[in-house]
């Protein structure tokens, strides 16, 4: 009974707006650009990328995460088209980090320390091939890295069910739209930013207190 009251005031708390609802844009438009051309990138989906860029920006040696868009054929697409599965596209971050403070495996144990790869096509609410479990491999190291974690994950019995985790090669990157950089901070009263990316970061942020920047302890 507990279970059915908890699911029933989840769903209240969600179905009014979840990551693939209409966003109203904020009143910043653009956002100010900096130099990151000194960072290495590393690229990822885990679900709604409201979550997954806050996560990464929490992190040690990442200076930047940016929401976007990638897996996918279309070129150039929007939030709409993305969000109605159409497009083949995952919502995805960016991750820029600084290697001489966090390695791409570090980066995997982020990764697969904040979501459940074990949901087929699904975190939380969020449901469709938009929010698959991905690992987009710019080289052949990064393959072998990402493969090499998964084998060890199932090995050591992890997780409970099969990993689902894509491993395929980036084909693109596309940014998302200004509104969605940053917006969980910018949104903390959200309905989904409230019951379901503030508590996601929170649990990573509790079991993963080694890896967090000292600003977020």
């Amino acid at each position: 009974m507990r279970y059915l009251l908890f699911s029933f005031l989840f769903l209240t708390l969600t179905s009014s707006q979840n990551c693939h609802a209409p966003a109203s844009a904020p009143e910043h438009a653009n956002m100010p650009q900096k130099d990151l051309s000194k960072y290495h990138r590393a690229y990822f989906a885990s679900g709604c990328f409201w979550c997954v860029e806050a996560v990464f920006e929490s992190v040690k040696g990442v200076e930047e995460a940016i929401s976007g868009y990638a897996g996918g054929d279309e070129k150039n697409p929007t939030y709409e088209q993305v969000s109605a599965g159409v497009t083949g596209h995952a919502e995805s971050v960016e991750v820029y980090y600084d290697s001489t403070m966090i390695d791409y495996p570090t980066l995997l144990e982020v990764f697969f320390g904040s979501h459940d790869p074990t949901t087929l096509n699904r975190q939380g609410p969020d449901a469709g091939t938009q929010y698959r479990s991905a690992i987009f491999y710019q080289n052949d190291q990064e393959k072998q890295l990402a493969e090499d974690y998964i084998k060890n994950l199932k090995e050591t019995g992890a997780f409970d069910g099969p990993i689902t985790t894509e491993v395929s090669a980036l084909k693109k990157f596309y940014p998302a739209e200004d509104y969605h950089q940053n917006y969980e901070e910018k949104n903390p009263n959200n309905p989904y930013v409230r019951a379901v990316s503030i508590p996601r970061l929170k649990k990573f942020q509790n079991s993963h207190k080694e890896l967090l920047k000292e600003t977020v302890h």
